[in-house]
């Protein structure tokens, strides 16, 4: 808080605006991103002929300095905005449900930067460490959005290309940096080589038997696949939230605040449904078109 009153001084704050809202937002900001976020809100404040900056901008700057700037030039047909949609449904929903999760703060298929959707999961506090069972439910909630694409539309779209990416980095990581695996115990195996000052790759070096490779192989491929099951069970579950917050997505674009609260509530109410009973309600679409996307989460701690 301390830290953005600093940056503040000198600004025309609106009487909506609180530094220890802003604080909140913005965990893991360095003082140079409050500062940046500031400025931006400013400029926005400028272009919409306001003298004071406002909640509204602040909310704005915040979505810009995380995902990137709002590219309005995009134009999706209705199969792929619909894909967009439930991908993201996906990922908010199992983000939601999963006791190691952050809270689900936004989620919008407003393409910004390379990112055609993004859902906005935000730490309560900061942090410097990860356990294995958070990070098996970041495993999850990466991949809940191609599984969402897979429930829905009968097949995955090369959206979820950057999640893949993460997941398989976290579970390698987990086996051969972190020593979290029963079967191998805690070891270090593998070591980073390569001079990056001299302009050479950083890359993985070998120290252990190609026995081992295969059980690392098997290890990551176990985790990898348990994330999946997990995201598919959750979202079967709750498959009339996943369509509802969809639905949602498609008519309002964006879902934050009440409106996303009101619709995770069900889920909190304990009203899971039987998938066998849900018809297939989302849109009548066929062979939706592969999208490029890539999801903003906010910043890691």
């Amino acid at each position: 808080r301390r830290i953005v009153e600093v940056h503040a001084k000198g600004k025309p704050m609106a009487d909506d605006v609180s530094a220890e809202v802003i604080a909140r937002r913005t965990p893991g900001f360095t003082g140079a991103d409050i500062a940046n976020l500031l400025n931006e809100a400013a400029l926005l404040a400028a272009r919409r002929d306001r003298q004071v900056i406002g909640q509204s901008e602040i909310e704005a700057a915040i979505d810009r300095v995380i995902a990137g700037p709002e590219r309005k030039t995009r134009a999706l047909s209705d199969e792929e905005k619909a894909v967009i949609a439930y991908h993201e449904a996906g990922h908010a929903l199992v983000g939601h449900v999963l006791p190691n999760s952050h809270p689900i703060h936004k989620v919008s298929i407003i393409a910004r930067g390379r990112a055609l959707g993004w859902t906005l999961a935000l730490p309560t506090e900061d942090k410097y460490l990860k356990s294995r069972s958070e990070l098996t439910d970041e495993m999850a909630m990466l991949l809940a959005g191609r599984t969402a694409e897979e429930i829905i539309f009968g097949e995955p779209t090369t959206g979820a290309a950057n999640d893949i990416e993460r997941v398989a980095e976290i579970a390698r990581a987990m086996i051969t940096e972190y020593g979290m695996s029963d079967e191998l115990g805690p070891q270090k195996l593998g070591q980073q080589g390569g001079e990056v000052f001299l302009g050479k790759d950083m890359h993985h070096e070998r120290n252990y038997s190609d026995a081992v490779a295969a059980r690392i192989d098997e290890e990551v491929s176990g985790l990898v696949d348990a994330a999946h099951a997990e995201a598919r069970e959750i979202l079967t579950i709750h498959r009339t939230v996943l369509d509802r917050l969809a639905q949602g997505l498609i008519e309002h674009e964006t879902l934050d605040g009440d409106a996303l609260d009101e619709i995770l509530s069900a889920v909190d109410a304990g009203a899971p449904v039987d998938a066998a009973t849900v018809s297939a309600s989302g849109p009548e679409i066929d062979s939706p078109q592969p999208v490029e996307q890539m999801r903003a989460e906010g910043l890691d701690p």
